[in-house]
């Protein structure tokens, strides 16, 4: 038998484990709420706005509404208008071409501790799904495994979830049930109409131009620093602040065993769906633009629709272990099983989000290969340092390439 001392030790570790899944479960199914929340909250917003449009005088209101704005007026002033039934879904199911990439803007309003994994593997049909497995970030990325895992899964994001009566929901339309949802802030929906316009970027055609400024010289520089990528030992690359992925994708399709890590939830959430339901390209259309009035200089700009993904994921010639693994970057890969495994790291607009910078760049030089490659595009803008100079919003990105000498020429150079 263990002495007590180490019984109280592991109970105690017991104890704190079960306490942060708890807590993984809780945030995810918030987050969870914030998608389905969607629906009412642009609801919400309309209603607001159509309440302003009443309060001007008749001599200040430009133009016509589109709608009837005397019609089914309660005695509080509100209007109530017949909805379709919903269906949970944010896309409607159109099929036009589109695309995107991932601005640190949106990135920052998205975050929200993530541990989610999904894979994608090679050769996969459309018809297959992916895999998805959990990836327990707290835990320095350790994968929980067999029934715990399937468990955790089941409770955080499958369909059989139960509700606050223990009641299992028999389709994901049950997902919309009043005693399933919880009660989340607008600030929660605002996050996912970020990630409508991650979407645009990473995903869609009209993004193309954005990421061939911030994804094309990577790649270039990968392809040309890995001319010789062979089918049965390709190289390694790890793609901290992946996003919803795009990045990850392309340095796969380029013959690497590719990993993106991302932090959020609301990003892992969008880019499994990406990745593992998409069954055709511009299968899925959007209006991410819809909830702003900024910029637009007509209804057109404002209504415009787009259509993802520009390509089917799992037809775009991955090389196989392609994965997105969720968590904190510095948990994750301080792992000692991490020392030394990737033939590169590349991070794109994701360095300047580190509380400390130089714990960044110590984890990343830990986990390269002797010889091994960082390759850095983005500002320094440092998401939590003191903002000042606010007046000047443009990006003065910032590209190297650097190399960790081995061992025996560090200790040779000294």
């Amino acid at each position: 038998m263990k002495p007590r001392q180490e019984q109280e030790e592991d109970e105690e570790r017991l104890r704190q484990r079960k306490l942060e899944e708890s807590l993984e479960i809780k945030s995810l199914r918030r987050i969870v709420s914030a998608y389905l929340n969607y629906a009412e909250a642009a609801e919400e917003d309309v209603k607001r706005y159509e309440r302003s449009f009443r309060k001007l005088p008749p001599s200040h209101k430009a133009f016509e509404p589109p709608l009837d704005m005397s019609q089914d007026i309660d005695d509080s002033g509100e209007l109530h208008f017949e909805w379709p039934p919903n269906d949970g879904n944010v896309c409607s199911h159109e099929s036009t071409t589109a695309r995107g990439s991932c601005s640190k803007l949106d990135e920052a309003c998205c975050g929200e501790s993530s541990n989610v994994m999904s894979k994608l593997a090679e050769g996969l049909t459309a018809n297959e799904e992916v895999q998805i497995e959990g990836c327990h970030g707290s835990d320095t990325g350790s994968c929980l495994a067999g029934e715990e895992n399937n468990k955790m899964t089941a409770e955080c994001c499958g369909n059989h979830v139960s509700d606050s009566n223990g009641n299992v929901p028999s389709s994901p339309r049950d997902w919309l049930d009043p005693s399933f949802q919880l009660h989340v802030p607008l600030v929660d929906v605002d996050k996912v109409r970020c990630i409508l316009r991650n979407i645009v970027r990473d995903w869609a055609a009209e993004g193309q131009k954005e990421r061939d400024q911030c994804y094309k010289p990577i790649l270039e520089e990968l392809n040309s620093l890995f001319p010789s990528r062979c089918n049965k030992s390709p190289p390694t690359c790890l793609v901290p602040g992946a996003g919803l992925g795009r990045l990850a994708l392309e340095i796969s399709c380029l013959g690497f065993v590719s990993q993106g890590n991302e932090f959020s939830y609301y990003m892992m959430i969008c880019s499994s769906f990406i990745l593992n339901q998409t069954q055709n390209a511009g299968e899925w259309t959007i209006y991410p633009w819809i909830h702003s009035n900024c910029n637009s200089l007509s209804d057109s700009d404002q209504l415009r629709p787009v259509s993802f993904p520009d390509i089917h994921p799992a037809s775009a010639g991955i090389t196989e272990g392609f994965s997105m693994c969720g968590g904190d970057f510095v948990e994750v890969y301080s792992d000692p099983s991490q020392v030394g495994v990737w033939d590169a790291v590349v991070t794109c607009f994701f360095i300047d989000t580190a509380h400390n910078i130089v714990e960044y760049i110590e984890i990343i030089s830990r986990i390269l290969k002797d010889g091994g490659v960082w390759i850095n595009l983005g500002p320094l803008l440092y998401h939590f340092a003191d903002m000042y100079g606010q007046e000047d919003n443009r990006y003065f990105a910032a590209f190297w390439t650097m190399r960790k000498k081995s061992a025996a020429v560090e200790k040779h150079s000294t």
